[in-house]
């Protein structure tokens, strides 16, 4: 009995974080099928951000660090689930011959989860600049260069590790495959 007195104040906001978790949850179900509408409202939420940064000449080391986050999330997703380099160490490789089995490519970060944390990214970003704690002044061109050099640099060994295991990580020109219409495969209806 004693620890229902203790627990008295906690069990409405327990019970609420898990009503709004839920609610949450059902929302990013529900939103999974709408691929552009995420990222318009992505590029919605980071316009904002940009907006931000730029009213109050601000909190550029904030950016620099969204900057390098998201070119780690890039790179999950431009990279496959099993890497070949270490797959062809385990004598698998990648198939070359028609014989061979077929392996799709499965991102290492697959689009939803990229999309998801880089909407969080912009948000908790946005958050930080109400912080004037944070606003560290920098001299912002010197981390806009290196963060151009680190990407550049990093797209270079990305591009030069698809070109060797000849994956490639969009879908673009790629054959798509659809189902037959239901009228055409029904034949002719008789009354």
């Amino acid at each position: 009995m004693e620890g229902s007195e203790n627990d008295g104040g906690a069990a409405p906001f327990v019970q609420w974080k898990s009503e709004f978790s839920r609610r949450f949850q059902y929302f990013l179900d529900r939103s999974t099928p709408h691929t552009m509408r995420r990222w318009l409202g992505t590029l919605a939420v980071a316009m904002i951000y940009v907006l931000r940064v730029y009213y109050v000449q601000g909190f550029y080391v904030i950016s620099y660090g969204l900057g390098i986050y998201i070119l780690n999330l890039l790179i999950g997703f431009l990279s496959p689930q099993v890497d070949p380099e270490l797959e062809a160490l385990d004598g698998a490789s990648l198939p070359t011959k028609g014989s061979d089995e077929f392996k799709p490519f499965i991102r290492r970060l697959p689009e939803f989860k990229f999309w998801y944390a880089i909407t969080k990214a912009f948000v908790v970003a946005f958050v930080l600049t109400f912080f004037s704690v944070l606003d560290v002044p920098v001299f912002w061109p010197i981390l806009l260069c290196y963060w151009i050099f680190l990407f550049f640099l990093t797209m270079k060994r990305q591009i030069l590790h698809m070109i060797k295991y000849k994956y490639i990580p969009y879908d673009f020109g790629k054959q798509r495959y659809t189902k037959k219409s239901a009228s055409s495969s029904s034949g002719r209806r008789r009354d």
